[in-house]
């Protein structure tokens, strides 16, 4: 196939670009550093600046992951525009190129978040809910969903990824708790009941091609493991993969000093099950958490 990637040059899109780059598929990445995508992402994957650059290629799928990191700093007013003109503007362009295009491609995969379903509690979140909370993140992934879905109209089959916390060996979630829980001074955050929804990286990038490969494949999918853990339950797993106690806990009140409307984020959380994709057959090679953390550990 011909497929382009926006945000190829993430965590979760260079590792698309490998899996799809074995099966033989030709790919090419819309980025801001165009030069930088054969070093990131394979020296056959060909970056290009601006999209009439591809207006000549007959495309069958495009991929769309761009989007700057929502958790990696507090919410400000620049940096929310920021999130969203990486994520609902650059779809909005995206789409209005494609709808340029005398050949159209088959599938847009485009990615979202469980964010959508904003701070869902204990109820147990499929893909036929509606959203719960309507705090920035879900605004933010409802817009995001809402401008890939005009692609429709266009004749195009469009999958949405609602995707939770992937697990990594290198970069990612994981990367950013490292640190402190290889310390030993990892733990629950708030009162740690919140649930979160992870997924390793492997299954991600498989469900992607699943869902690329299914032709009857559409709508939202939750890209989340079927069993999520309570946040105090995850630290204390991730603190034993590492050999490490995880019994420093971060108290809610530094979390909404220190990082404002962000802090919801981390406070609140999503009970988020894949049915859509169990219903559709597809199979998990990591459904429990010690799993994936053992596999992460020896990788």
């Amino acid at each position: 196939m011909n497929i382009l990637l926006t945000g190829g040059t993430g965590l979760i899109g260079q590792a698309l670009c490998k899996r799809w780059l074995e099966q033989g598929h030709r790919l090419w990445v819309w980025s801001r550093s165009p030069h930088e995508v054969p070093k990131r992402c394979g020296s056959a994957v060909t970056g290009v600046g601006e999209l009439s650059a591809l207006d000549q290629i007959p495309l069958d799928a495009v991929v769309n992951l761009a989007g700057a990191p929502i958790a990696d700093r507090p919410w400000t007013k620049s940096r929310r525009l920021l999130l969203w003109n990486s994520r609902v503007k650059l779809t909005e362009q995206l789409v209005t190129w494609l709808s340029t295009q005398e050949h159209k491609p088959n599938v847009l995969i485009s990615g979202s978040a469980v964010g959508w379903y904003g701070n869902g509690g204990e109820r147990e979140l499929n893909e036929g809910d509606a959203p719960i909370t309507n705090d920035f993140a879900s605004q933010l992934c409802i817009a995001w969903e809402e401008s890939a879905v005009v692609a429709e109209q266009l004749g195009i089959r469009v999958a949405l990824v609602r995707t939770g916390l992937v697990l990594a060996p290198h970069g990612g979630f994981l990367q950013r708790l490292k640190p402190l829980f290889a310390l030993g001074l990892g733990g629950r955050q708030g009162n740690g009941r919140q649930w979160m929804p992870w997924i390793h990286i492997d299954d991600q990038i498989a469900l992607i091609d699943f869902l690329l490969r299914q032709t009857d494949a559409a709508g939202p999918y939750n890209a989340c493991a079927p069993h999520p853990e309570r946040n105090a339950d995850f630290a204390k797993a991730y603190a034993r993969s590492l050999g490490r106690p995880a019994f420093l806990p971060v108290p809610a009140l530094a979390l909404k000093v220190g990082l404002g409307e962000l802090s919801g984020l981390i406070l609140g959380g999503q009970k988020a099950q894949p049915s859509r994709l169990l219903a559709a057959g597809f199979t998990f090679r990591f459904d429990t958490l010690d799993a994936a953390l053992a596999d992460l550990r020896n990788a």
